[in-house]
Formats: structure tokens, C-alpha cells, sequence
């Protein structure tokens, strides 16, 4: 069986409809179909229910994915592989991390990185969700979460401290928060509960229980930018926030701390232009 017909297939049952797996994979909508129609006309079966809400697994189908992830696991495993023992530095190297992580430290790593070594080119995505190193879509992430597959390698890089922030003109208007009372009488600002659940309870230990939420997002740097506005109380990282001349500290006495880890896939750590990647983001973050 073809491999591009099977990660076709794969792409098509994961994203629900043609034009989806079709940007997921680089290529045009038409291919698209006509690869999975000729992935049909080949297994004599019937992959997909084409419904008006999109593509949805026969049970032909459903049996088939295993068999195509296993094909695709073999497939970036020899990918991998072979990056691994890539001595050249030059090459895309993917990164993926939050965008105020992005903002604050990594960047400024690939712009070292690049002055470096120019023929490496990075590819850069920034957003909440954990990034699947396993099947290659990125070959470096930053995150907050240690993780817990044997197949990744990671890498401590940091403890930082978190505390609570408003505006001056949402403190002059509404005072100072007191502590104890489950921020009675005040605005909140967090993150969609997808994001970090714990915001759904407390912020910065303090109970939210009688606050009011002002706002959620999926993003650092709009939760930074809604407390800057005034919508109202937010966690904020204090090496982002202390130096803000937008935000003013709420109980500078409150702190919490979150930890931050440099990961990859054990196959990609031999990889000279990971390593290279690897070794700059390290280098760009200080201690605390």
C-alpha cells in the first residue's frame, strides 16, 4: 500500500473534510479526493460516509486506521532516524512554544541561532496546545508540562514565579483586592478553561469563587494585554509583569511558580541543527 494514500487517508479521518486535510498536507483539495477515491477503488471498501457535516469512518474505515498509524509511526521513525544522524547544520528545525514564551526568550534565541549558523531555517509555531513531537510536527517544543512518553528526552530549564496584576485604572475604580473573601466584588481575566483548568478554581491560589469573569482567552499575550485594559485581576508570569508601567501588583506577598522544559524526540537529539536549536534556547533562558 502506498504510503501517500495512507497518510491521505490519515489526514482525511483526523480533520473531518477534504479541505482541511488538504492544508493540513500542503496540497490541493482535488488531489485530495482523488487520492482517497483511488484508496477506495483499490481496498474495494468504503472509507468514509461523505455528510454534510463532513467525512466520518465506515467501519472499514475505522479498521483501517490503526494499519495506517502504524505506517505512519514507521515512517516518521525512519525520518527521524536518519535526521538523527544529520551532522549538517543547515535545514529546518520546527519549534513550537506559548506565544509570550515566544516573545520573551525564543525569539531571541533564533535570532542568535540564525546569526550562528544563517542555513538553518526555523519554522516557528506559537499557541496553547501540546505539539505532537511523535509524529513530527514540530522537532523542539517549550512547555510548562513535563513530558511523560518514553520516547521524549526534556530538559529543565526554568522556575518562574507567577503573580496577581491589574491596571491602575481598574484598581482606582474598583480598590485593591482583599484576600480570603474568593475575590468578592471583582473582574477577573483567564484562560479558557482548555487551556489551564486551574483557573476555573483558584488564580494564584486565591479562590475565585464569588469573582466575576471578565474575559477567558487562549493566549498570553491577551491575557496580559485584557489586564493592561482594565478588564479586571490577572496570574501573569512576574518577570513578564513586574516591570510593566501598565499593571500595579495585588498582594506582592502572593506568589506561585510554574516550571519550564525544553523537549524532543530521543531520535532527533543527535541531529546537529536540533542540537544546535536546542543548545540556543537553553542558553536564552536565565536563571531565575
Amino acid at each position: 500500500m502506498d504510503w501517500d494514500n495512507a497518510r491521505i487517508f490519515l489526514a482525511i479521518y483526523r480533520e473531518g473534510t477534504l479541505r482541511a486535510a488538504a492544508g493540513q498536507l500542503g496540497i490541493d483539495q482535488a488531489t485530495v479526493g482523488r487520492r482517497l477515491n483511488a484508496l477506495e477503488d483499490s481496498l474495494g471498501a468504503r472509507l468514509f460516509l461523505r455528510t454534510p457535516s463532513g467525512y466520518l469512518a465506515t467501519p472499514a474505515g475505522e479498521l483501517a486506521v490503526n494499519a495506517a498509524q502504524a505506517m505512519e509511526a514507521a515512517a516518521l521513525q525512519f525520518q527521524r532516524e536518519m535526521q538523527g544522524i544529520d551532522n549538517r547544520l543547515s535545514g529546518v528545525v520546527r519549534v513550537t512554544t506559548s506565544d509570550t514564551m515566544a516573545a520573551h526568550f525564543v525569539v531571541d534565541a533564533m535570532r542568535r541561532l540564525h546569526q550562528a549558523h544563517p542555513e538553518i531555517r526555523i519554522v516557528l509555531s506559537t499557541g496553547t496546545e501540546i505539539t505532537s513531537l511523535t509524529r513530527r510536527e514540530a522537532d523542539l517544543a517549550v512547555r510548562t508540562l513535563k513530558p511523560t512518553s518514553p520516547d521524549l528526552i526534556s530538559r529543565h530549564l526554568v522556575r518562574r514565579s507567577m503573580g496577581l496584576y491589574a491596571a491602575p485604572s481598574y484598581l482606582a475604580m474598583r480598590g485593591m483586592p482583599q484576600s480570603g473573601v474568593g475575590l468578592a466584588g471583582h473582574d477577573i481575566v483567564v484562560y479558557q478553561e482548555s487551556v489551564a483548568p486551574r483557573h476555573r478554581d483558584k488564580i494564584c491560589r486565591e479562590p475565585v469563587t464569588n469573582a466575576r469573569v471578565a474575559i477567558e482567552v487562549n493566549s498570553g499575550l491577551m491575557l496580559l494585554d485584557a489586564a493592561r485594559k482594565g478588564m479586571g485581576v490577572a496570574e501573569l508570569p512576574c518577570h513578564m509583569a513586574d516591570d510593566d508601567p501598565l499593571l500595579v501588583r495585588v498582594w506582592p506577598d502572593r506568589v506561585d511558580h510554574y516550571d519550564v522544559w525544553l523537549v524532543m524526540h530521543s531520535d532527533l537529539s543527535r541531529s546537529a541543527r536540533v542540537r544546535a536549536a536546542a543548545n540556543a534556547i537553553i542558553a536564552s533562558f536565565p536563571p531565575a
